[in-house]
């Protein structure tokens, strides 16, 4: 939920792969539980999780922003639905009474490309090893 907003994500199949997988290993309600197994992850861990790595270049929502610019440069997915993947409120009041549905199928398809395109060799990409903090974690 976000804005008060029901979001409905729609995982791609190797996402739901990798659940199945994760499933087996749970010990939470929560399939990325916090520090208590009865709560999820606090809004700040991703960024703990990069400082940890020392990661200087990266925020977390720059994983979001890095989505948005792929799906506009290198997809022909039309922006109303690269934005619903996000949960971004699009157009003009006038125009967001009249949408009414929420394009899972066409988010679907969106996710599905976007698991090809991370889970895709590149040559033209540097890969920078993240590696555990001092402290192990």
């Amino acid at each position: 939920m976000k804005g008060g907003r029901e979001h409905r994500v729609p995982l791609s199949h190797r996402a739901l792969e990798i659940l199945d997988r994760v499933e087996t290993i749970r010990t939470s309600d929560y399939v990325f539980p916090g520090k208590l197994r009865a709560a999820p992850l606090s809004a700040a861990t991703m960024h703990q999780v990069l400082r940890r790595m020392n990661v200087e270049n990266a925020t977390v929502h720059g994983f979001r922003s890095s989505f948005r610019d792929w799906a506009g440069e290198c997809t022909s997915f039309p922006r109303e639905i690269a934005e619903a993947a996000l949960a971004h409120v699009v157009g003009d009041e006038t125009e967001r009474a009249y949408r009414r549905g929420d394009a899972l199928e066409k988010r679907r398809k969106l996710m599905e490309a976007w698991a090809g395109f991370l889970a895709a060799p590149r040559a033209d990409c540097t890969v920078v090893p993240m590696h555990r903090g001092a402290a192990g974690q």
